[in-house]
């Protein structure tokens, strides 16, 4: 059967496992007095390019402070909620689903990850305007420049005792910060084009477009280090915040 797409459609897909080791229910944690899930909803909810928002998660309380949120629940299979499930599986099988029930997927799926909660409206609004403008591309991220320390240049290998450099030919070439080339990290969100995704590809597909971000919205939040580090920035209100319940 031939998948419809409705090209007016942008679904807003937040992945949320209740399973996490580093941080239990991490997705649930508090950041500034409220749940992380709470700032990717927010930011969701303020941005006008955004068409429909929902969750897809296996635990019951991500379900329960969702739909409080009048966000729509997609509960995730079982053989979809492991450590390991790449989370192109768990777009596909909202696209698909949503597809079945209405009759047309949506065109494009962006990817509100709750452990990435500095999003703004307008970091999602600038990847969808980028994807719809170029038909070639599978998919629109956020990126951020990699500061000079953490440059691949600068890395080392660490080996029966010794360190070298990683890359020593290119940094002999690139020895100081200015004569180095410009890398970059993911930033906080991609938005898929869902033909690329149905046809097997991952989230970035094979031809992504990028959108620079300030590093601060980059935050990831993996352990309890990065939530100290994040709930240090709302507190002192070094970070822009939205939210939606303000409105």
């Amino acid at each position: 059967m031939t998948t419809q797409f409705n090209e007016s459609q942008v679904l807003a897909l937040i992945p949320a496992r209740g399973g996490s080791k580093s941080i239990p229910l991490k997705n649930l944690a508090s950041l500034g007095g409220k749940p992380l899930l709470s700032y990717v909803i927010d930011g969701g909810k303020s941005c006008l390019a955004i068409t429909k928002i929902v969750c897809s998660t296996d635990h019951d309380e991500i379900a329960e402070y969702c739909s409080s949120r009048d966000v729509e629940v997609f509960p995730r299979p079982a053989d979809l909620s492991g450590d390991d499930t790449p989370v192109a599986d768990v777009m596909r099988h909202v696209i698909e689903k949503i597809a079945q029930e209405e009759g047309a997927a949506p065109s494009f799926i962006a990817l509100l990850q709750p452990t990435s909660p500095f999003l703004l409206p307008e970091h999602i609004e600038e990847c969808v305007k980028a994807l719809r403008g170029d038909e070639s591309a599978d998919s629109a991220q956020t990126i951020t420049q990699v500061f000079h320390n953490a440059h691949a240049f600068n890395q080392r290998v660490f080996e029966g005792g010794r360190v070298s450099f990683r890359f020593k030919k290119e940094r002999q070439l690139a020895y100081n910060k200015q004569r180095k080339p410009h890398f970059f990290l993911f930033g906080n969100l991609v938005v898929s084009r869902a033909r690329a995704l149905l046809s097997g590809m991952d989230a970035f597909g094979e031809n992504s477009l990028g959108v620079e971000i300030d590093r601060s919205y980059a935050l990831d939040i993996d352990g309890p280090d990065d939530l100290d580090y994040a709930n240090y920035l709302v507190d002192k209100s070094l970070i822009k915040l939205v939210d939606a319940e303000e409105l």
